[in-house]
């Protein structure tokens, strides 16, 4: 078992050097050679666990979708558990920034990348039952689930491209005030069935 734990450990220890190389040097350079030397391992230690830049890219973005996860599991049930998770999706620290960067630099490269695709896919997949999960935390009128979760899945990515697009010096706020206004509106929509009926 500790074995396991070690490679898992090291797995991730070089995913993260992948977003390193990515964001200092971008895509072109992402090589198992600069990805060892980052990480600070030889680079025969990833020729078994990583023999080609694609499976280099593959856990790069696999280990977004992980931490986003690991950070939603993370939060408490309760009143505010919707509003959490949101903040979650924006990259409002260092890290979270960096995140975005790689989704967005791969996600791109998805595109065009086969061998990404069913990785950009996943995560696309991941925020929009995010988004799900909070409109039906907040209680939408099941009619309306669809659309309200297409409506905050397309806002939350958009907020997110616009922040990593701004200096980094530039404030946050202005996000985070789009997000609540938004989850109080879900909250105050009345359902369907709730409005009186049409005259005639």
């Amino acid at each position: 078992m500790p074995r396991v734990i070690d490679t898992d450990e090291r797995n991730r220890q070089v995913a993260e050097a992948a977003w390193r190389v990515l964001v200092r040097e971008g895509l072109p350079a992402l090589s198992v050679r600069k990805v060892a030397a980052e990480a600070g391992l030889p680079p025969s230690s990833l020729r078994y666990t990583f023999p080609t830049q694609a499976s280099l890219r593959i856990s790069a973005y696999a280990l977004v979708v992980e931490r986003l996860a690991e950070r939603v599991a993370a939060i408490e049930p309760g009143a505010d558990w919707a509003r959490a998770v949101l903040l979650e999706l924006l990259p409002l620290d260092e890290s979270r920034r960096l995140e975005m960067e790689i989704t967005v630099v791969l996600g791109t490269a998805a595109m065009a990348d086969g061998d990404l695709r069913a990785t950009h896919h996943r995560a696309h997949r991941a925020v929009r039952d995010l988004c799900e999960r909070v409109v039906r935390a907040v209680e939408v009128d099941p009619a309306d689930v669809r659309v309200q979760t297409e409506r905050l899945h397309a806002m939350m990515d958009g907020l997110a491209l616009h922040m990593i697009r701004q200096g980094e010096n530039e404030g946050t706020d202005w996000a985070v005030r789009v997000v609540d206004t938004h989850l109080a509106g879900l909250e105050r929509a009345p359902s369907p069935r709730a409005l009186p009926p049409t005259p005639g």
